[in-house]
């Protein structure tokens, strides 16, 4: 590449490059460097790179750099070496010898997945093409969060297996391809699990029983905070025009996308990790670091933690966050160890984090979900209290626990458990929030699949080369009488039945659920809890499970179909709380619990059984009743007196768990008429719910 006839000072803003009349400005920040020159090099020839130099006199404002290239070849690849102090000492870590990549760059140099990256750090990386692309009048959906339902998949493994059935497996073209799929499902949102540019190989382990390197499948290491990952392309040359062409697909059937997005953290990892971007800018500002040593704080677990409160990196975020949503129509974002985003320089936790504020209470983002995971790798857990903005959500992880201990038949459980189905009132009623702060689930990427929670009791992790020591020890699981694969009937029937209750937790809570891709037709990964590594069968959907088990599929969808049907299930405030069901002069009860007979509770500690009479009469426009069963024994079925209907309406049967697929769910002109005060027998770990329809 032929340098430029001309350079100019350039502008200090907007950092990173910008494309103008005059050619194209580069911007960077650096508050400790001492030199910055700029490495640029055509595409098409990325090993003729020119360098630029900045004169801190001309091409410096306050702590930015900045220079304007006239007639600068596009698509051009760029990036910059910083020199400065390098010393334990200081904490900075400058190395002029290293090309780094600009945190601001929206696309990277296009890498196939798998391949090795060695020219990160010794040539230009950061992608800048002049693209333009037609919307064609897309809009924001804007679903209502309490109306969401939520669906977490991996853009790579939801479609690589062979069965498939897609012409472009694990890119984002793939997942258009299953937009048929996906409605029939009946969720309203996607969300992916990180599609920022990441080094799959930076793995250091081994599987132990094949031998093979293993990757860093699921993506939770950025390099960027901008760049889809070329890779999740079916053309690694155009990651922006397929990730937009999806977003606008989706849009179009009615379904939003959020992304699972990491600021806590970044791949340059701890004191032996590469060094590609933030490390080689700024160290002491990207970064925590102890005051007295300068090592770095590690509330991430993966060696780094991003000083998320330090005006610098919040602009950055925030800068992020602006683009997904502005120019890449993105609805939302899940937060990773989300509560790191409330530390302060030193690590110490914030009372009224700058950060978490000013994501809340941006503009441009005024009606995008944000979704907190409220807890971090050092043991700060903030369910329930991560901020008293009514705009944030969180992973509820107490709903998670709290429904998989009912369902292993743990004690002392059915206050819990009642709880989570109201909503959480006690994590969030008293900051005055609502029902849909709470995004409830049983199952996420980390962790046991549905059916593995049913199938094991330990972890299985050996093929992740830490010889099992990897992976959450505390999985709440219960195997249901045999570890792993069983072909003993009375044992499968048992899994199937708890599957399905959980299910129907999940599904009939106030909140607002989310599943995990597969879990709807019984995917398992043989008991992995920890499948970060697996790019393989293990983490990758076996669609051919969706004709094996659809039975099970069907009574997701039928779950899913009732919830959106009624919004009983989908309440904006919280339950009133009156033992006699009504306030003096208030609106009338509407929800009722019982033990086994109406108008009787048990919140006993041996207590393992709950229903809920939830009286959708009362609402505006009325809907229907319905009355939940739920038995956590064991081993003993449990028998519950049905209480009455509101006026002018009789019981149907129409979820049974004990019985067996397609009458497990019926509709409720198909149901069995009950009577009130018949009696019921709920099986162990099953449930049956009741659903009032007009006399005839």
């Amino acid at each position: 590449m032929k340098k430029p006839e001309q350079t100019k000072t350039g502008s200090p803003l907007p950092l990173g490059p910008t494309i103008t009349h005059q050619g194209v400005n580069f911007a960077i920040f650096s508050r400790h460097a001492s030199a910055v020159t700029l490495v640029a090099a055509p595409r098409s020839r990325p090993n003729e790179w020119v360098e630029f130099p900045f004169d801190p006199r001309v091409n410096k404002t306050g702590d930015i750099w900045h220079i304007l290239l006239c007639d600068a070849p596009l698509p051009l690849l760029y990036g910059y070496r910083i020199d400065g102090p390098s010393d334990q000492k200081s904490g900075h870590c400058f190395d002029a010898g290293r090309i780094l990549l600009d945190p601001y760059a929206k696309e990277l140099h296009p890498s196939a997945w798998g391949a090795r990256r060695t020219y990160l750090g010794t040539s230009p990386c950061s992608l800048l093409d002049k693209r333009d692309y037609d919307w064609e009048g897309d809009r924001p959906l804007n679903i209502p969060l309490r109306d969401s339902i939520i669906y977490e998949l991996h853009v790579r493994g939801f479609t690589r297996h062979s069965s498939s059935g897609v012409d472009h497996p694990g890119t984002f073209r793939g997942i258009t391809e299953k937009i048929p799929y996906l409605e029939k499902l009946g969720i309203t949102a996607v969300e992916l699990m990180p599609v920022t540019e990441f080094n799959e190989n930076e793995s250091i382990f081994t599987n132990s029983l094949t031998g093979e390197r293993l990757k860093n499948f699921w993506g939770y290491s950025p390099l960027s905070f901008f760049a889809p990952k070329s890779s999740y392309s079916n053309d690694p040359q155009s990651p922006l025009t397929e990730f937009r062409d999806m977003v606008k697909a989706l849009h179009r059937a009615g379904i939003e996308v959020i992304l699972d997005i990491v600021y806590n953290h970044t791949s340059e990892g701890g004191a032996d990790g590469p060094t590609t971007s933030f490390r080689g800018i700024d160290n002491t500002i990207y970064y925590l670091l102890d005051p007295w040593t300068r090592a770095y704080l590690n509330f991430s677990g993966c060696g780094n933690t991003c000083n998320c409160n330090h005006p610098i990196v919040r602009s950055l975020i925030m800068d992020a966050l602006r683009w997904w949503v502005i120019d890449m129509h993105v609805d939302g974002f899940r937060f990773d160890l989300a509560a790191i985003l409330g530390r302060d320089s030193n690590g110490q936790v914030l009372s009224n984090p700058p950060a978490v504020e000013r994501i809340a209470e941006d503009p441009i983002l005024a009606h995008t979900k944000i979704i907190a995971e409220a807890w971090d790798a050092a043991g700060l857990y903030q369910v329930g209290h991560f901020s008293r903005h009514h705009r944030w959500a969180e992973w509820n992880g107490r709903f998670r626990d709290d429904v998989r201990a009912f369902m292993c038949g743990h004690a002392g459980m059915v206050p819990a458990l009642a709880t989570r189905i109201a909503g959480s009132s006690d994590l969030y009623q008293h900051s005055n929030r609502r029902p849909c702060n709470s995004i409830n689930f049983i199952t996420s990427h980390d962790g046991f699949t549905l059916a593995d929670l049913v199938s094991y009791n330990e972890k299985h992790n050996l093929m992740n080369g830490e010889n099992n020591r990897d992976g959450d020890n505390n999985n709440i699981s219960w195997n249901s009488g045999a570890e792993g694969a069983t072909a003993d009937k009375g044992i499968l029937a048992l899994r199937s039945r708890r599957i399905r209750t959980m299910a129907t937790i999940l599904l009939l809570s106030q909140g607002v659920p989310m599943l995990v891709a597969g879990d709807e037709f019984g995917r398992s990964q043989q008991g992995n809890n920890n499948a970060w590594c697996q790019d393989n069968a293990v983490s990758w959907i076996d669609w051919n499970l969706e004709r094996n088990n659809k039975l099970l599929l069907r009574f997701f969808r039928k779950l899913i179909r009732l919830r959106k049907a009624h919004p009983v299930f989908r309440r904006e405030d919280f339950f009133l709380h009156d033992p006699q069901g009504r306030k003096p002069d208030g609106p009338p009860f509407e929800i009722l619990w019982q033990g086994l007979r109406p108008g009787e509770q048990d919140w006993s500690w041996d207590c393992r059984t709950l229903a809920f009479l939830l009286i959708g009469a009362n609402l505006q426009p009325p809907d229907a009743d319905f009355f939940v069963m739920l038995n956590g024994s064991p081993t003993q079925t449990a028998l519950f007196t049905v209480p009455p209907a509101s006026k002018g309406r009789i019981w149907a049967r129409i979820i049974d768990t004990g019985r067996c697929p397609p009458q497990d769910f019926v509709d409720p002109e198909h149901g069995d008429t009950v009577k009130c005060s018949h009696t019921l027998a709920v099986p162990n770990m099953g449930c049956i719910v009741l659903q009032s329809r007009p006399t005839r």
